[in-house]
């Protein structure tokens, strides 16, 4: 009998509980991808990567917002399960489902991205990964898929992110720091509005400034709604169909806002990403696996990178992980007709465009709005302007998008996408 031979009568025999013994359709048409020629993976480093589809839930404020007592589960699943019914493909076709989560314990704990494969009618063939790259975790888990791909290591990931900030606490329940680096390294640990306040005695970037970058992002984002750019990307979910974080700007009210950070300070509340609810997803497959199932692919993955600079201003990571990730591709800020930029703070975001040599009023930059507006659900902000990005491209029919992040810790994280022809 041969590896594959004995590979499918286990797999057949097994049972766990109530589960029913799996199909042997598996064994029939599915094992040679399960088990493909196991130890003899071809290496395809010319193998594209595509972005076919996108979706997220709704976004929506931490604690008082319409998600606040929806599980984490709940949300991921639904993005996965609507991924999978948009683009039509088969479930065991799925190598993997990729979910990204910057505190996964308590509830986003247990893997949950294998807990999410049950929840969203998979077959218990389809396995499941968390990663933790913080605010970067969804981000990362898409250059994951694509690294896979180009191994040879699988066709079709389903790549997604969730954070509900709600129910699972920033900082995670059981906080317990490093007493070397918390004595030697304080700025490990530091809080991120403190890095804001840093990036933005570091640039000179004034209070006024931010606060009109911040309401730029509200108008852009209201604007968006109200043109129904978000409802293709937005699942309904508990019968919540629009986003809530975002709100009419008052430059008035902004002024009359404390110090969020620093008593001294330039950073608010109004400049500062909300604490969010949310999930979103997205398929990452091979161009061959595309063209073969008649997928109409919205980009291709032309380079990644990340990178990492001192913590004390994480916010800055988005300049050296972008100016690596151009480079890979060959290109440069000019050549790009879409860019992404995580709004984490107005006075980090703009400390970045400062060095990016970017305008504030560049149109290239979160065209429908960004963090500060929709929100910063930390495990599922990078598949949001990733995919974002990736129908942007579709959208305006430019060629090169850049979706670019900063992380806790201090790093950078970004994606270069070509529009599909």
């Amino acid at each position: 009998m041969t590896f594959k031979e004995t590979m499918c009568l286990a797999i057949s025999n097994h049972q766990t509980g109530d589960r029913a013994p799996l199909d042997n359709e598996f064994c029939a048409l599915g094992a040679h991808e399960a088990v493909n020629d196991y130890g003899h993976s071809t290496i395809r480093q010319n193998m594209r990567t595509v972005i076919v589809d996108y979706c997220r839930t709704p976004f929506h404020r931490a604690h008082r917002g319409e998600l606040k007592d929806i599980r984490p589960e709940d949300l991921s699943s639904t993005v996965i399960a609507e991924i999978v019914e948009r683009t039509g493909i088969h479930a065991d076709s799925i190598e993997d489902v990729m979910l990204g989560c910057a505190y996964p314990e308590g509830e986003q704990g247990l893997n949950l991205g294998r807990i999410s494969t049950y929840l969203s009618g998979l077959p218990n063939t389809v396995p499941g990964m968390t990663t933790n790259r913080l605010c970067g975790s969804s981000m990362q888990v898409i250059h994951t898929a694509a690294g896979s791909i180009a191994m040879g290591s699988g066709d079709a990931f389903i790549c997604a992110g969730v954070e509900t900030m709600s129910r699972v606490q920033r900082g995670g329940f059981n906080r317990s720091l490093h007493p070397t680096i918390e004595s030697k390294y304080p700025d490990a640990y530091i809080n991120m509005g403190m890095t804001a306040e840093n990036l933005a005695n570091r640039h000179q970037i004034t209070r006024t400034s931010q606060e009109l970058f911040a309401a730029s992002s509200h108008e852009k984002a209201i604007n968006a709604q109200n043109l129904g750019f978000f409802e293709d990307e937005i699942v309904e979910i508990s019968g919540i169909k629009q986003d809530g974080c975002m709100r009419e700007p008052n430059l008035e009210k902004m002024a009359q806002l404390k110090p969020a950070f620093d008593e001294n300070g330039t950073v608010t509340a109004a400049t500062s990403s909300p604490l969010t609810d949310g999930a979103a997803a997205l398929l990452v497959c091979s161009e061959e696996f595309a063209l073969a199932n008649g997928l109409n692919p919205l980009a291709s993955i032309v380079s990644t990178a990340v990178s990492g600079v001192p913590p004390e201003i994480m916010g800055y990571g988005p300049v050296p992980s972008s100016a690596k990730a151009l480079d890979r591709a060959g290109l440069t800020m000019d050549d790009l007709g879409v860019i992404e930029l995580n709004e984490a703070f107005s006075a980090q975001s703009l400390a970045c465009m400062q060095d990016m040599g970017l305008n504030m009023d560049d149109e290239r930059i979160n065209i429908d709005g960004g963090a500060l507006s929709i929100g910063h659900p930390l495990g599922a902000s990078g598949c949001r302007i990733t995919g974002k990005s990736a129908s942007l491209l579709q959208r305006l029919q430019t060629d090169y998008a850049l979706a670019t992040m900063c992380i806790g810790g201090g790093m950078g994280i970004a994606t270069v996408l070509e529009r599909w022809n």
